[in-house]
């Protein structure tokens, strides 16, 4: 019984650790970590997401997921979904978050980055009708090729592609299994009304000012 009480005890606080860290960042502040992201992938030249895969991308997701456990695990992250626009631009980015436990011997805790690389409309279309994606489920999903200077002649091999960092290092880990979600509140707040997703990535909502500096990142990555 003791044992029980433990493990309760030690699922209970690593659900409210890592979900609750992730909620603590508003759609602002994920625009911020969104550009640093990208730039420390930037810094990765040979393990990098290649430009092919860059230039052919429908939209792309980034997210700082946490994940911490002790016997039991549980994981919360938090980011955000931009879609590219006609004339190379980019949308304004609608907020995004995953979560969940999970049962396995592990301890500690570890912070992951994720790039996830929309290769196709319908992968992008499920992050536009709001709601949950399910990674591997909604749309197949594969650990995306490397190399900035990869071939021209890449071609997708799944709608979604996804790049992981973690302790500085490239960490290839798939969000294979994730459910990712909309996070309505964020994105009422950062835009100062009602929006839905699809308003957003379909470019019908002008962004906040801040939005700028993350668009130029994506330009020059």
């Amino acid at each position: 019984m003791k044992a029980v009480h433990i493990t309760a005890a030690a699922l209970l606080a690593a659900i409210a650790f890592a979900p609750s860290t992730a909620r603590a960042a508003s759609l602002e502040e994920n625009v911020d970590q969104a550009v640093t992201i990208l730039e420390r992938f930037k810094d990765m030249p040979e393990e990098g997401i290649p430009k092919a895969v860059l230039r052919d991308a429908k939209g792309i997701a980034i997210l700082t997921v946490l994940k911490a456990g002790f016997v039991v695990s549980a994981e919360g992250g938090q980011g955000l979904v931009v879609a590219r626009l006609g004339k190379g631009g980019w949308s304004g980015p609608s907020a995004i978050g995953t979560g969940g436990a999970g049962f396995g011997f592990q301890v500690g805790a570890a912070v992951s980055e994720f790039v996830i690389i929309l290769n196709t409309d319908d992968a992008l279309k499920a992050f536009s009708r709001g709601g949950n994606v399910s990674i591997g489920g909604d749309i197949t999903a594969a650990i995306g090729p490397v190399g900035r200077n990869l071939g021209a002649d890449v071609l997708p091999v799944a709608a979604v592609y996804t790049y992981s960092r973690s302790q500085g290092l490239f960490a290839g880990v798939s969000l294979q299994g994730s459910v990712i979600a909309t996070r309505t509140d964020a994105n009422t707040e950062y835009y100062g009304r009602a929006v839905t997703p699809d308003e957003i990535l379909s470019g019908t909502v002008r962004p906040p000012k801040s939005a700028a500096r993350l668009e130029k990142a994506l330009v020059s990555f």
